[in-house]
């Protein structure tokens, strides 16, 4: 089977696709078939050696899939050959092939093809997670999220909306803001171009924002917290400007209000019984159609360091996807 691999840690170009051997399942184990792999910011943090994860080379960037089932290891009970399922890898994805344990897996709902459901799982699992296990986000809330445009973002603007809140999406463009008042956004902020801070005092009438989703970090997270409500909460989701803000711990003082970590990843490992509802929960949503990725480019398994570029780069709109 075909695969993409990182040998070792370096640029998206660095990245080759070779030939390798077919995987066999080992207990609990199934191989399913690619057919998409989201494409999300910590495959690019991984191939550098920036991510909490760091795989045994040679590796496949690429944690969430979307295909069929098609090799069964000793144990496994819940799918048969054939099966449609979105599968959360950690890494692997980015082939025709990927390893995946039982417990990992989801059948992909009725009517949802492949491409979307390779963009649901980790965006729309993590905004989850964040706003309803974290922040405990209640109904007439009113919610801030940087990066609005992204994947993580269009999942939490989504997910907000459908818990009751008022949602104010930040990105950096009018283009993108667009796409985020499509999904659902109230209110938005242009942060290249309007004042954060007086921006979000007009909309919320001086009260402040009671929940922030931070997936960017960088210079916007600081104003950001400044602009919370008393006993608001910062969820802070990830980097993807770069830099890791250091914030002046009087702001949580001042405001008493709680700076709140979100990793999903982890989250998976420790709370099964709860990631199980959390899943369930999702179905459920985009059943209704109160949730759906944005795609807003495929690429094959030769143009993976190109998708990763692009993601690095800050210039992707919603999910992008790859497909072996």
């Amino acid at each position: 089977m075909k695969a993409v691999l990182c040998k070792s840690f370096g640029p998206p170009s660095a990245l080759v696709v070779e030939e390798v051997a077919a995987l066999e399942p080992g207990d609990g184990q199934v191989v399913v078939a690619v057919k998409a792999c989201g494409v999300n910011f910590p495959d690019t943090l991984m191939i550098q050696g920036k991510y909490q994860f760091k795989p045994d080379f040679p590796f496949s960037p690429g944690g969430e899939v979307a295909g069929t089932v098609m090799r069964l290891g000793p144990g496994t009970k819940r799918f048969k050959v054939g099966d449609r399922v979105i599968a959360s890898v950690g890494w692997g994805g980015f082939a025709q092939e990927v390893l995946a344990k039982e417990e990992r897996i989801i059948p992909i709902p009725p009517g949802m093809d492949f491409i979307p459901a390779s963009a649901f799982l980790l965006t729309y699992g993590t905004s989850l997670h964040a706003l309803k296990d974290r922040a405990h986000l209640s109904e007439g809330e009113t919610l801030l999220v940087l990066g609005a445009a992204g994947g993580v973002g269009i999942a939490a603007i989504e997910i907000g909306k459908a818990m009751g809140a008022k949602v104010i999406a930040c990105a950096s463009s009018q283009e993108k803001l667009d796409l985020c008042r499509e999904h659902g956004a109230d209110e938005t902020i242009n942060y290249t171009t309007e004042n954060l801070r007086d921006r979000v005092r007009a909309l919320t009438k001086d009260k402040g924002v009671d929940v922030v989703y931070d997936a960017v970090g960088g210079p916007y997270s600081e104003p950001a917290l400044r602009s919370i409500a008393w006993e608001g909460r910062f969820l802070v989701v990830g980097f993807a400007a770069g830099d890791i803000p250091r914030i002046p711990l009087n702001l949580p003082l001042l405001k008493s209000c709680s700076v709140v970590g979100v990793f999903w990843g982890a989250f998976l490992q420790r709370d099964q019984a709860t990631t199980a509802a959390h899943l369930s929960d999702l179905v459920t949503l985009y059943a209704s159609g109160k949730v759906h990725p944005h795609i807003s480019a495929t690429y094959p398994l030769e143009r993976a360091g190109e998708a990763l570029q692009a993601m690095m780069e800050r210039r992707v709109k919603g999910k992008i996807v790859i497909t072996p």
